[in-house]
């Protein structure tokens, strides 16, 4: 209820994690609320893809090569994302589960 008031009144979603955001966008009705579900998905977001619920997404430094860069990449973009970990790389920051995070807007 809060996430489709909060798209009625046309303020920002905000996703913490990729393993969130895969759930909140398997779980969208066509006039593009998020509706109850209970289960897995096997939704693989990856570029080029139009996020539905999500519009901000705060998440982890990920490892190369991994699908969740990939949902990265599809949500900021494949060069902005590179940018962005070739800096944080140079600045000594802490990639994976337990390293820095980000706020992609």
């Amino acid at each position: 209820e809060i996430v489709n008031k909060t798209i009625d009144s046309k303020r920002n979603v905000f996703v913490v994690g990729t393993s969130a955001c895969r759930a909140v966008e398997s779980s969208v009705t066509v006039d593009g609320h998020l509706k109850p579900a209970k289960g897995w998905t096997d939704k693989f977001i990856f570029p080029p893809y139009d996020f539905k619920i999500t519009d901000k997404l705060i998440t982890n430094f990920h490892l190369p090569e991994s699908t969740l860069l990939m949902l990265v990449s599809a949500f900021m973009g494949h060069e902005f994302m590179m940018q962005a970990y070739k800096k944080a790389i140079k600045d000594g920051y802490r990639f994976y589960s337990y390293g820095d995070a980000m706020l992609i807007v």
